[in-house]
């Protein structure tokens, strides 16, 4: 066996070795009485498994091991770790305020089986506060993978476009993005998700990319399920990052390209309309508006800038209401108010709100707002608008805790000098 493959994982395997050890000093603190005699070997037999799957994991690889079981072990395995290592913060701050030796006052308490230099009661009460502190993304963690998931909200949306065609007063539309098709694993509760969409009777329905995370493959099993969706109008959508397989190693550029051929074909088949950097009029009545739909065009980080929105807009210049499928909201500031100021409104998804974050009423917060100034809800500047989805689906960690997926329904009203 080679060392190279071996010696990282070695060397991650004590350093959280090393957590597990000095965790289990608050642990000793918290736990008393005759629970201790099956609570000090579940800690430590919790703590054993996960190291040996992630030993066994990096030995014998991942190509046999199931996408489900890989998820949830790896997020399990986050989220112990991640409450280990705020319980350590705490007791590194006491031991470190206790002028321990770097810190380590901890060895010393190992090796004479007793808090050194520390007040009993103290460390006890400095126990309970670490773990009560840890508690808190622990179990919203766990909630967020039980229930976050699948915790489908609506919410209901106005925007006003200036000299909205009269016959389009009152649109409704529904906005979904961000499938991620392939993290799937509940298909009944992913339908009570669609059953919410067709409940709201919306007269136009938006897709804003991504409906699989790197192979078209992954959407096979959902097909009839999102097949349902439909609306009198028509359902538009558009390519999101995840889309084109980048994320994925190919055996060849050939099977690239053929994996994306063949996620627009299930596009057809769900019935829906995918915009590639064109444009599609509607028309009621004697009034019509512009729908434009652009592959992915990402301003952030290394995302691609696939789409051609000047491609897509040509030809709609003399329509009065254009509407625009764009995936990540950084293409508003980036191009479309700069170059297209006559763009009345773009629906976005992306950033999933991170899955993770505070909303109350008059409050939100993310830590993917740091990147990303528009991140979830309306944002409007002068007569502009764009709307950012939340993501019906979810990506890497399987859950969602206080962001969750979202369903907008959303209504256009008329606003501007020339309503009349």
């Amino acid at each position: 066996m080679e060392i190279q493959k071996i010696l990282p994982v070695i060397i991650i395997s004590l350093v959280l070795l090393a957590i597990d050890v000095y965790a289990f000093q608050a642990f000793k603190g918290v736990v008393s009485g005759p629970v201790r005699k099956w609570a000090f070997p579940a800690y430590w037999v919790v703590s054993f498994g996960l190291l040996s799957i992630l030993f066994y994991l990096r030995i014998a690889g991942q190509a046999h091991v199931s996408r489900l079981v890989l998820l949830f072990t790896f997020s399990s395995f986050f989220i112990f770790y991640l409450s280990k290592i705020i319980i350590c913060l705490f007791l590194l701050g006491e031991d470190i305020s206790r002028g321990g030796i770097l810190g380590f006052n901890w060895v010393r308490s190992l090796i004479e089986s007793k808090p050194a230099a520390h007040s009993p009661a103290r460390s006890a009460a400095l126990a309970k506060i670490a773990f009560s502190v840890a508690a808190v993304p622990f179990f919203s963690l766990i909630y967020g993978m039980v229930k976050g998931a699948y915790k489908y909200q609506v919410r209901n949306v106005r925007i006003p476009i200036r000299d909205l065609p009269q016959e389009f007063e009152g649109l409704k539309i529904v906005q979904i993005s961000d499938i991620h098709s392939g993290s799937f694993y509940d298909k009944a509760a992913v339908q009570k998700g669609i059953d919410m969409i067709l409940a709201q009777k919306p007269d136009i329905v938006f897709f804003t990319g991504d409906l699989v995370n790197n192979e078209a493959t992954e959407i096979v099993d959902y097909l009839p399920v999102f097949s349902q969706v439909k609306a009198p109008m028509g359902v538009f959508s558009v390519l999101g990052n995840h889309d084109y397989g980048d994320y994925k190693m190919w055996p060849s550029e050939h099977h690239k390209k053929q994996n994306l051929e063949t996620l627009k074909q299930h596009h057809a088949t769900l019935g829906w309309r995918l915009l590639m950097d064109e444009h599609v009029v509607l028309k009621k009545g004697n009034d019509e508006l512009a729908i434009i739909g652009i592959q992915n065009w990402g301003a952030k980080g290394n995302f691609p800038k696939y789409g051609d929105l000047h491609k897509a807009y040509k030809g709609a210049e003399h329509h009065r209401t254009k509407l625009l499928l764009s995936h990540d909201p950084s293409h508003w500031d980036a191009q479309v108010r700069k170059e297209f100021p006559d763009i009345d409104a773009m629906f976005a998804g992306h950033t999933h709100g991170m899955q993770f974050g505070i909303e109350i009423p008059g409050f939100k917060w993310s830590p993917v707002q740091y990147m990303y100034k528009q991140w979830a809800g309306l944002y409007s500047n002068d007569e502009q608008h764009l709307y950012v989805n939340r993501g019906f689906g979810f990506l890497g960690y399987p859950g969602r805790v206080g962001i969750w997926p979202e369903i907008s329904v959303i209504e256009l009203t008329r606003s501007g000098h020339n309503n009349g």
